[in-house]
């Protein structure tokens, strides 16, 4: 997974700056971001605070590490059955 090159802080800041009246192409222009980025951070973090979005950072963070060890142990009860379909 690429991480991203703003934190929580700054795209919740520039997420108020927009809230606050100023223009969303003037913003994403002035920070180096397409349109795109800031309706999918606008969907991701709208209405969160700082300390939110860094919970839900660690929470995405931990469920893409468990979903790894799932598909682990799948792949381990597969090779299972098969060594033991073969006796």
């Amino acid at each position: 997974m690429r991480k991203s090159r703003f934190t929580e802080e700054q795209i919740i800041g520039l997420l108020k700056q927009a809230e606050a009246g100023r223009p969303v192409a003037e913003l994403c222009r002035q920070i180096g971001i397409t349109d795109t980025t800031f309706y999918k951070w606008r969907s991701k973090f709208a209405g969160l605070e700082v300390s939110e979005a860094r919970r839900l950072r660690q929470l995405e963070e931990e469920n893409r590490r468990l979903k790894g060890l799932v598909a682990d142990q799948a792949l381990d009860i597969q090779v299972l059955k098969e060594v033991l379909g073969r006796k």
